[in-house]
């Protein structure tokens, strides 16, 4: 029986228009996700910039007696205004991209510290020598390249307005209650082996920051989407639900800043970053997909790719962190303690040695610009040095030659 060609002249617009339709969502997705991509890349880019700014205005002024005086550095300000711009920046990725697709990113910085400390080191290697000493982190940054880009490609599209009736939905429904259920739980129980038990182990540490890290993602991503929204023209600030992300984004985020400081004082800061970027980017990539349903729709082939990038980021970034240096702070030869009369030379202003410009103070670092003088161990002439002190009946004292007498 043949159809009536009226039906086949109402169905081919219809179809047409279907595919447009789909095909502009696909295109409106795939721009979220670039503008929010580029976003977090830019701004962690910046924020790694800024901190090494800082840390060189820092070292530059290690030997002054006002330990305040970097206010008053232009470098230091200089840095601190890149800080906010680059955190600026990766708050507005959070309301274009998904908070899966966001949060690998951060290898971004990494990839940046490591080729900026390359730079500064400043020192003369050999190409042999420079090859065997880096070869790990050029392998770790191309690694990390290759895993950015398989995010970018196969991250999740799903894009949902962040609205407070949308937001108020994720939060009470049934997953993200289940898994808040869990987080608490198991949150409750490193927090007791870390504080009772005296567990001060770096992956019990850092799993207490990347819950705690989940639960920030989360809400900044819910503040910087209604955001937003509000300045698209439909204003969100006037719900409940925004105040409380808020307040939960500065406490969530000041409880991990404590943990951090922990985690520094006990363990070198290349563990801390490889570790806690695997630890926190699984975690909130798991916080995402729970709460916002990134993954929802998305079809196997894309999911794999997606945990391969991730895979592949981890790997970059361990290569990159275990190869870094730790930075070694000269001590001195000789303990000021132990010696008559030098316990209290520091608070009366005395010199412990005569300032000379060619040679180091024991235990500071000269003020020069050269940065690379943080990188190697400082060295002492082998000459005699007499301390005229009053009132001390002593010898003068000797810095003891590093090489072996016969």
């Amino acid at each position: 029986m043949e159809r009536p060609k009226g039906m086949d002249l109402q169905f081919q617009p219809l179809a047409t228009e279907a595919v447009s339709l789909s095909t502009h969502e696909d295109f409106f997705s795939y721009r979220e996700n670039l503008i929010g991509a580029l976003l977090a890349i830019f701004g962690h880019l910046i924020i790694s910039i800024a901190l090494n700014l800082q840390k060189y205005s820092h070292i530059r002024l290690v030997g002054c007696k006002d330990h305040r005086s970097y206010f008053k550095t232009k470098t230091w300000w200089c840095g601190l205004c890149l800080l906010f711009l680059g955190e600026l920046g990766v708050f507005s990725a959070y309301a274009f991209a998904p908070l899966s697709l966001v949060v690998p990113l951060g290898a971004v910085s990494v990839i940046a510290s490591a080729i900026i400390g390359t730079i500064f080191i400043k020192e003369k290697w050999k190409p042999k020598e420079f090859l065997r000493r880096y070869v790990l982190s050029f392998v770790g940054c191309g690694l990390a390249i290759v895993g950015t880009y398989l995010l970018i490609t196969f991250g999740p599209n799903s894009h949902e307005t962040m609205t407070g009736e949308n937001i108020t939905r994720h939060l009470v429904s049934w997953p993200f209650l289940l898994y808040m259920l869990i987080e608490i739980i198991l949150f409750c129980l490193l927090l007791y082996f870390y504080k009772e038990k005296k567990a001060n182990y770096i992956v019990v540490i850092l799993l207490l920051v990347a819950l705690l890290g989940s639960m920030t993602v989360i809400t900044v991503k819910a503040v910087a989407g209604m955001v937003i929204v509000s300045i698209r023209g439909n204003l969100q600030l006037g719900y409940p639900i925004f105040y409380i992300m808020v307040v939960c984004m500065v406490t969530t985020a000041a409880f991990q800043a404590t943990f951090l400081t922990q985690a520094s004082q006990l363990y070198d800061s290349s563990q801390i970053t490889s570790v806690g970027y695997i630890l926190s980017t699984a975690i909130a990539i798991t916080a995402g997909a729970t709460f916002y349903l990134d993954f929802m729709g998305e079809d196997v082939l894309h999911i794999c790719m997606f945990a391969l990038g991730c895979l592949v980021a981890f790997l970059g970034v361990f290569l990159i962190t275990r190869n870094k240096r730790k930075s070694i702070f000269f001590e001195p030869y000789i303990s000021m303690d132990a010696m008559p009369s030098m316990q209290n030379l520091h608070d009366n202003g005395t010199a412990v040695q005569p300032d000379l410009k060619t040679s180091f103070s024991y235990g500071a670092l000269e003020n020069n610009d050269a940065i690379s003088e943080i990188y190697a161990p400082a060295t002492l002439p082998v000459v005699q040095e007499e301390h005229g002190l009053r009132g001390a009946s002593t010898p003068p004292y000797r810095v003891m030659e590093q090489s072996k007498r016969k």
